[in-house]
């Protein structure tokens, strides 16, 4: 039986308080974090190969279904606002299409064709990565985009909650990261789905990180898309510039669209 099918250490939940629901959820969920250390040295060598791909032009593409497919999508669509990529340099797809975000797409995963399908929709090719996300590991639609991918000499990784799993066998840099039981039987939206969000987090931010999208520690690239965030990047000109002048900061930013871009205008004005 895989390890996310298997009965919960916990038995009549039912007949539990809420505060002893919540102890014990909380109690699971701190075993997340240490599975993930167990495995740092296979999140580094996928991230590695995400690196030399986007450095080259290539796109980043998480795939998966339900939680795991929503996972990725999330992930996907921050990155443009928090490090000023452009659109389309991480791609997240669902099983199911964009209705699935929002509501289950019956029998949308078991599908070993459609994966292959939504990637040729964005002309997948060798200068690409992708990366399948599946809790159980089985995912009909993520391994057969997988295998697809490895025919056409598309670099693959995935990250599983199982071990010995068929999508990290048809992944060529495999992250499997076995939370163990779900406090409610086979609720991979739980420990599981707390372990890939963490695991993606390291993804995006380490990528973009050698990307050089941030400064010291600093969302430099970041886009503008509210006041708390020109706010944010006011206050940042200000102190790269060491201009006391809010307005002024706040001017220059407006005026170049990002921290970079204001604080190297500001500096070759200087000089």
């Amino acid at each position: 039986m895989r390890t996310t099918e298997a009965d919960s250490n916990y038995n009549d939940l039912d007949k539990m308080s809420i505060d002893d629901l919540l102890t014990n959820i909380n109690k699971e969920d701190q075993s997340v974090p240490l599975a993930i250390q167990k495995v740092l040295p296979q999140i580094t060598k996928l991230i590695e190969q995400v690196v030399i791909k986007l450095k080259a032009g290539g796109r980043l593409f998480y795939m998966g279904a339900g939680t795991s497919g929503r996972l990725g999508i999330v992930d996907a669509s921050e990155c443009p606002p928090t490090y000023g990529i452009d659109h389309g340099v991480v791609i997240g797809l669902i099983a199911g299409g964009d209705e699935a975000i929002r509501k289950a797409v019956e029998f949308a995963e078991d599908d070993l064709n459609q994966g292959w399908l939504d990637l040729q929709v964005h002309n997948i090719n060798d200068k690409d990565i992708v990366i399948g996300i599946a809790a159980s590991g089985s995912t009909p639609y993520v391994v057969g985009a997988l295998e697809k991918c490895n025919q056409n000499n598309i670099v693959t990784g995935c990250i599983v909650c199982n071990s010995q799993s068929k999508i990290a066998s048809v992944s060529a840099f495999p992250i499997e990261v076995v939370v163990g039981p779900e406090f409610v039987t086979g609720s991979t939206r739980m420990k599981s789905g707390t372990a890939q969000k963490l695991v993606l987090n390291m993804i995006s931010t380490a990528t973009m990180i050698q990307l050089g999208r941030v400064k010291g520690n600093k969302m430099v690239d970041m886009q503008l898309s509210n006041q708390k965030l020109i706010d944010r990047g006011t206050k940042m000109v200000m102190r790269n510039t060491n201009l006391s002048d809010y307005e002024k900061a706040k001017e220059l930013l407006i005026m170049h669209g990002s921290v970079r871009k204001a604080t190297e205008a500001y500096e070759a004005e200087k000089n």
